[in-house]
């Protein structure tokens, strides 16, 4: 019976050992990819992301390579933020992240939909979008009152102060709100 547990526990081990190393692995190439081309905003989601897929059990992070995880977490994060947009800044086409971590196109953008369907993630996804683009992401401030959706924006000080409280909004905005 105990050498079965001390093999149970071998296993374990080398299991953890080959999950951090490849967590670290992928996070260092996000990192190097976030750094050369986007900035620290697109880095700081794609590493929530990846600690996401890390945690979860069994981690998908430990089948597949390395840089093809990379390029699915990258461009997960480009999609739900309109990366491919020209009229934003940084700018990049989906299909560059690709060619950059050296992978298909298809191998990029099914690496990308596995991930989106893992955690129901969409455009403009208030959870992964840019901080600095909050302001300008509506679904970040839509809110149900009373049964109706509603811009919290436009909601008096203190409702808005219960919304933030409850985790609804990020923050209380500063533009206008009602008269009271």
């Amino acid at each position: 019976m105990e050498e079965q547990e001390i093999s149970m526990a071998k296993r374990n081990s080398v299991t953890e050992n080959k999950q951090q190393q490849a967590i670290e692995e992928i996070t260092g190439l996000v990192d190097a990819f976030c750094r050369e081309h986007l900035n620290d905003e697109y880095a700081e989601l794609c590493r929530r992301l990846t600690d996401k897929l890390a945690r979860k059990r069994p981690s998908p992070l430990v089948s597949g390579r390395p840089n093809t995880w990379a390029s699915g977490i990258v461009r997960t994060i480009g999609w739900v933020n309109f990366l491919d947009d020209r009229n934003q800044s940084p700018h990049m086409k989906l299909t560059a992240i690709d060619k950059a971590f050296g992978v298909g196109e298809s191998t990029g953008q099914g690496k990308s939909m596995l991930i989106r369907k893992m955690f129901k993630i969409r455009p403009m996804d208030p959870n992964w979008s840019l901080r600095s683009k909050l302001d300008d992401n509506p679904l970040v401030w839509m809110i149900q009152v009373n049964g109706f959706i509603v811009d919290a924006r436009f909601l008096k000080r203190e409702i808005q102060e219960e919304a933030l409280q409850k985790g609804v909004i990020p923050y209380i905005p500063d533009r206008p709100q009602t008269r009271e």
